[in-house]
């Protein structure tokens, strides 16, 4: 992958996500617990943890399969509580799911748009634009890094990084305002995850603000912005690239005293990060 260049002033813009103090509870558990963090426009943050550190409950809480206890989650600086998916999606909120679902038998095309295909003419004798949607299909993934794909082959032809890139190249024809991925690099080889970069900074480069879930810390200090570490479901760590490099980042991924010491560290130079 090429070196990755940062647009200018990423850093001072505004959150277009935001949880304030955000509890998730399934029983007597707290799967979040009093969680702030921000996500801005133009930014990858990679959200890392052990399992069951709250990384996918912060996924569900997002794309609105789940709705929090407490606390605010707060859409470009407004309150809102999501009630299904397509209420989040309607809002501007894609998620790309580890387990990417397409449907293998349809066409590239077919599955870019799923029930939003271009038309052409005025109903009864309203037809599917094919022309547009072959080509609307085409200069989307080439947006994103993945020129010449044939619009009309089955979805099962793509390499699991061009069908992450066919979701993230759907967000952004349709007006995703924030992009959450949900560690998608697990099941790809290098070259695949090189794929799926492309894409991502293709969208970054668009001003989406981009979440993205991983367990890979090299991956995600090559890819990312900023860096949420979760334990417990609780933030354990809130960085920048100019705070880790990849080899402390991995430390941290342990957890551990490292990590304490660098939060408390960080926390003392910066008394505004405890009030994330």
């Amino acid at each position: 992958m090429n070196t990755v260049v940062r647009p200018e002033g990423t850093a001072a813009r505004p959150p277009l996500l935001e949880l304030r103090r955000l509890t998730v509870r399934y029983g007597n558990v707290d799967a979040l617990s009093r969680l702030n963090a921000t996500f801005a426009a133009g930014e990858i943050t990679c959200v890392l943890g052990e399992n069951g550190s709250g990384k996918s409950t912060l996924v569900s809480v997002l794309s609105g399969l789940q709705r929090h206890d407490d606390g605010q989650l707060l859409l470009a600086g407004e309150p809102v509580r999501f009630r299904s998916p397509r209420q989040a999606r309607t809002a501007g909120i894609a998620t790309v799911w580890q387990d990417l679902a397409v449907a293998p038998l349809l066409s590239v095309w077919r599955n870019f748009f799923l029930g939003a295909e271009p038309t052409l003419g005025a109903w009864p004798l309203r037809r599917l634009d094919l022309d547009t949607a072959r080509a609307v299909t085409v200069r989307s993934m080439a947006r994103v890094g993945v020129p010449g794909v044939d619009p009309d082959a089955p979805a099962s032809a793509l390499q699991a990084g061009e069908r992450q890139s066919l979701a993230i190249a759907r967000a952004l024809h349709f007006g995703a305002r924030a992009l959450v991925l949900d560690e998608p690099t697990t099941p790809m080889t290098m070259a695949r995850q090189t794929l799926f970069g492309q894409a991502v900074l293709a969208a970054r480069a668009q001003g989406l603000a981009i979440v993205l879930v991983t367990n890979n810390p090299r991956y995600a200090h090559l890819i990312g912005d900023r860096f949420l570490l979760l334990a417990g479901g609780q933030v354990a760590g809130n960085l920048t690239r100019d705070d880790v490099d990849a080899d402390m980042l991995t430390a941290l991924m342990a957890g551990g005293e490292e990590l304490s010491t660098l939060t408390a560290t960080l926390t003392a130079l910066h008394p505004e990060l405890g009030d994330r």
